[in-house]
């Protein structure tokens, strides 16, 4: 059906339904997980539904489910109008990929893809129709626990990563059996609460919110994402769901997104909380009026949209306008034509060519921090005896937030270099549990390690205390975990951290004392075979990190893009007082946004540009300026390595970041392999919105600063004069 087709037919719809009618297009409700019909925990979506008063369901899960309810709205109601089922598939369905803050790392849109597809064919063979996914909140808080749901702390790479997850949801046709409707959230600047606590306010400037939030939801927009999903947060005092400058202002009218902007869970209610609205109807006004279409879970709009309309506080434009986005999103799904699905072919268990996919994603994601001596890989003719120790090593809770119930556990560690390292003699120890804070078996460990050739300490954090409410003012490893790692390191035999989570960790405490450090976050179900395969070898880690780790969580925010202060530090000077540092803190993150070694080396030779100068003119004509980088494989394996361009305005009429990424490759060689990488750049990068709240996009004449190099701190550059 076509899009004209899908207009007339909205219209036809509208003109024939009552005002209850709807309003209950407009209502998500909750469903208890795995139950069926029947249950008095689904008693008011089934009442609904049959009355024709229910336009989505949350929650539902299977197909035989899903479809039973489906059928009681399209064969029992009036209109016979189908629900729209939606799920929280964030990372994987049954196949249960690494968090997405762990994609990030691998600098590759591509993997993200891939996680989309598996999880849409998963999920939309079990009736789901909709996903919650991908978030798009650039953040600079590791604390805040919904970093492991994020692509970290930069707009451009964040962006990538949301048109890719699109792409991989929605492919090319929302009608496809394998297909469904990704949810661009949270709109807007929910990775700037303040102390990194969810639901928190967030007071934060236009051009801030402009440069840094919103260029994510403008580029999933415009790669078709069907819905957006508004922030628990306020922004500069006005809650999100009541905000009709970034709902219908910027993304409905500057944007042109037809599509729906859903509440968040409650999320409309909570404008009572808030103190932005002092009951039910108002705070159901004020989210219709700014932009909010279907209200999850609350019931505000059905229980008072008559009495706003008959007081005119709702007009019936309006209304018709939040109804016409639900049907549409029912059209291009497809569910007028096939409500249902095949209950005989649902996925129910992970194929081994998604669980292949997995492993091969979560290697492509792991980043070696360190590696002195050439510690790794293992080195399996020469490696006897292994310990293997810490409170990961032997477990499958390595799945990350937002595993679905019924998910199968990850693959431990062990399990996996066992099968890895046939020939080699691998003990085991605990050490200490994840959290608690007695290392009662620290001497088991240390002897396991004494009695090894080398030994791989597995530790980070369990899941539980990564995502959704999960923050921590301390970003230390939980329990005892470190003097463990203090213990093993003191044998003096080769040790190696394999450091699992969901957001970057202190590890200034530790880091020293160990030999290398390997960051798999969480990696999903085929963790321990990954790990292994980096571990050994059979995979070269080329991942950088998407966040900078800190030294100590009192530098918290800290980020590479920040922007330029008038009494900088200076590594040359660290003894000058009066300028932007810490006295009892070394400056700058342990690690740096960007970071990440190989079993190989590289060299980057310095950028080269097409053009060293061009007019601004010119460039919002559309002229672009092509910049050239020089890569070669200098050691004796094959690797990846992952070029990195970032720009510098360093003179502005509105202060910029002393580096923004405007590009990224990453790219294969094999020994001694050499290659040229081309970035293009353009307006976009260039340029930078103002404070002008209706939208300014300005190209100044001046300076630009083009680095090239394989992480922020890099120092390759070239200058470009803007004329």
């Amino acid at each position: 059906m076509s899009g004209h087709d899908h207009e007339s037919r909205i219209k036809e719809l509208l003109g024939r339904m009552t005002i209850d009618e709807k309003l209950g297009q407009l209502q998500q409700l909750a469903w208890a997980w795995d139950t069926g019909p029947g249950g008095a925990d689904t008693e008011a979506a089934e009442a609904a539904a049959r009355k024709g008063l229910l336009g989505s369901v949350l929650n539902v899960v299977g197909a035989e489910a899903g479809n039973a309810l489906q059928r009681i709205a399209v064969e029992e109601s009036r209109l016979g109008i189908p629900l729209v089922f939606g799920l929280d598939v964030i990372h994987g369905y049954h196949t249960t990929f690494p968090i997405p803050l762990a994609q990030a790392a691998a600098f590759d849109p591509a993997v993200t893809e891939t996680d989309g597809e598996v999880s849409a064919r998963e999920a939309r063979s079990n009736g789901i129709h909709w996903t919650f996914s991908p978030m798009m909140d650039v953040t600079h808080e590791p604390r805040w626990g919904r970093i492991a749901e994020s692509i970290g702390e930069d707009p451009y790479l964040t962006t990538c990563y949301a048109v890719a997850k699109v792409r991989g949801y929605q492919g090319a046709d929302l009608t496809a059996p394998d297909r469904i409707a990704a949810c661009a959230k949270h709109f807007v600047a929910y990775g700037g609460a303040e102390g990194g606590r969810d639901y928190n306010t967030v007071d934060v400037s236009e051009q801030r919110l402009r440069n840094l939030y919103l260029p994510p939801f403008r580029a999933a927009v415009d790669a078709g994402a069907a819905t957006v999903m508004a922030a628990f947060n306020t922004i500069n005092g006005v809650p999100a769901h009541a905000n009709p400058h970034t709902l219908t202002g910027i993304l409905k009218e500057a944007w042109g997104f037809d599509g729906v902007v859903v509440s968040d869970w409650t999320g409309v209610q909570e404008l009572i909380a808030h103190g932005n609205a002092a009951g039910e109807a108002e705070a159901a006004r004020r989210a219709l009026t700014a932009g909010v279409d279907m209200e999850m879970v609350s019931t505000t709009f059905v229980d008072h949209g008559r009495a706003l309309l008959a007081s005119e506080a709702l007009s019936a434009e309006r209304l018709d306008d939040a109804v016409a986005r639900v049907l549409r999103l029912k059209l291009r799904l497809g569910l007028f034509e096939r409500p249902y699905v095949e209950e005989s072919a649902a996925l129910t268990v992970p194929t081994a060519e998604a669980r292949a996919a997995a492993r091969e994603v979560a290697g492509r994601c792991m980043v070696l921090l360190k590696n002195d001596d050439g510690v790794l890989p293992l080195d399996a003719p020469t490696l006897r005896s292994l310990a293997v120790v810490g409170p990961f090593a032997d477990s499958g809770d390595l799945l990350g937030t937002w595993a679905l119930p019924g998910a199968c556990e990850a693959v431990p560690v062990l399990r996996s270099l066992r099968e890895a390292l046939p020939d080699t003699d691998i003990t085991h120890a605990l050490g200490v549990s994840p959290e608690v804070s007695g290392a009662f078996g620290v001497p088991e460990a240390v002897a396991a390690a004494e009695a090894a050739d080398a030994v791989v300490v597995v530790v980070g954090e369990p899941p539980a205390i990564s995502g959704e409410a999960a923050v921590r003012s301390e970003l230390g490893l939980p329990g005892a975990q470190e003097q463990l790692i203090g213990a093993v390191a003191a044998t003096g035999k080769p040790c190696v951290v394999v450091l699992v989570g969901g957001r970057p960790l202190t590890i200034g405490g530790w880091a020293n004392q160990v030999s290398a450090i390997l960051m798999a976050w969480h990696p999903g179900i085929e963790a321990g075979p990954a790990i292994a395969d980096v571990l050994t070898g059979a995979v070269v880690p080329g991942g950088k990190l998407p966040v900078t780790f800190p030294r100590a969580v009192g530098q918290v925010p800290l980020y590479y893009n920040h922007e330029r202060t008038g009494r900088p530090y200076n590594p040359a000077t660290p003894d000058v007082k009066y300028v932007s540092k810490y006295l009892d803190l070394d400056h700058g993150p342990e690690f740096a946004f960007g970071h990440g070694l190989s079993y190989t080396t590289f060299t980057l030779g310095d950028p080269l540009l097409s053009r060293e100068r061009i007019g601004a003119r010119e460039l919002r004509a559309g002229a672009t300026v092509e910049v050239t980088v020089l890569v070669r494989n200098t050691g004796d394996r094959e690797g990846d390595e992952v070029v990195q361009l970032y720009i510098q305005d360093p003179a502005a009429s509105i202060t910029q970041p002393v580096r923004r990424l405007r590009g990224f490759r990453r790219i294969r060689l094999a020994a001694e392999e050499e290659r040229e990488v081309r970035f293009t750049l353009g307006a976009d990068d260039i340029g930078y919105w103002t404070n002008d709240p209706a939208g300014v996009f300005t190209v100044e004449p001046g300076e630009i600063h083009v680095h090239t190099g394989n992480s922020s701190q890099t120092q390759a550059r070239r200058t470009l004069l803007i004329t």
